[in-house]
């Protein structure tokens, strides 16, 4: 681990640079700007949406592997995000000693939070509930 000015330790387990983590994030914030526009497109392209129409549409092969990719750029978007918050807000210098045991109980947290969304997100896509009709 490299640490910096601030005393913390850089532990993103994401890159281990700050500039490739900026990067990351704008790219991800990119993929999900132009999925959320893509979504809005479609609402606005079909006036009154059906569960098959819209099942159509997110079950499509292309949706899918963009909602794929959707999911993977949010989660690397989060960590990076959060853990930008952690080491920014959650330091010795505003919260005394406590701040390291704190900032690892709220990573450890973040983590698991992302990988819980990031594998319901998979599964939402790729696993065979999606295109059950409901009744």
């Amino acid at each position: 681990m490299i640490k910096n000015d601030s005393g913390i330790k850089s532990a993103t387990g994401l890159t281990g640079s700050g500039s490739r983590d900026w990067i990351i994030q704008r790219i991800s914030a990119v993929v999900l700007a132009v999925y959320s526009v893509v979504l809005l497109g479609f609402f606005l392209t079909h006036g009154d949406v059906t569960f098959v129409e819209w099942s159509s549409f997110m079950t499509s092969l292309p949706m899918r592997l963009f909602s794929l990719v959707a999911v993977l750029a949010l989660a690397g978007h989060a960590w990076v995000g959060m853990w930008t918050v952690f080491t920014d807000y959650i330091t010795t210098g505003k919260l005394g000693s406590s701040a390291a045991g704190l900032r690892l109980v709220l990573q450890s947290l973040m983590i698991i939070a992302i990988l819980v969304f990031l594998f319901w997100g998979i599964m939402i896509f790729w696993g065979n509930g999606f295109g059950i009709a409901a009744v």
